[in-house]
């Protein structure tokens, strides 16, 4: 039997989104389509979630803040490194549980898909602020 499922779609200043494409047992399939290239959206990250992302149009710039330990294994800072993602040049990113990551669209009207490996829950989920880690968006478009 056929069966159809509803989406959820959420829109701010940042992107366009649709949630959960397919209903899944575990996890999620979502779409954002971001068509300013002025806003980041960052940082979060997960205690469980690991999420896969591809660019299937346009360009992104992703950031990845991943925690540094002093040895005694206290938290010292976090290390922030950039992965870009591009159409022309196709690969997936995979950012597993305790690295904090954001993007920027490079381009108007990029598209990025995600699997999260979670169903989307408020509480695997802590925030920060862009700018937190000293980071700078700014880049070329690649």
């Amino acid at each position: 039997m056929v069966e159809s499922s509803i989406s959820q779609y959420h829109e701010d200043d940042r992107a366009q989104r649709l949630l959960n494409v397919f209903e899944l047992e575990k996890g999620q399939i979502n779409v954002s389509y971001v068509n300013s290239t002025k806003h980041v959206v960052a940082w979060h990250v997960h205690k469980i979630q690991t999420d896969y992302w591809a660019c299937l149009k346009g360009s992104f710039k992703v950031g990845l803040a991943s925690p540094v330990y002093d040895k005694d294994g206290n938290l010292e800072r976090h290390e922030v490194k950039w992965e870009y993602l591009s159409d022309k040049n196709p690969k997936t990113l995979r950012i597993p549980p305790g690295v904090y990551h954001g993007y920027k669209a490079l381009e108007p009207g990029s598209i990025m898909l995600y699997f999260l490996t979670e169903k989307y829950n408020p509480d695997d989920e802590i925030r920060a602020k862009v700018g937190d880690f000293g980071e700078e968006w700014e880049a070329e478009n690649k």
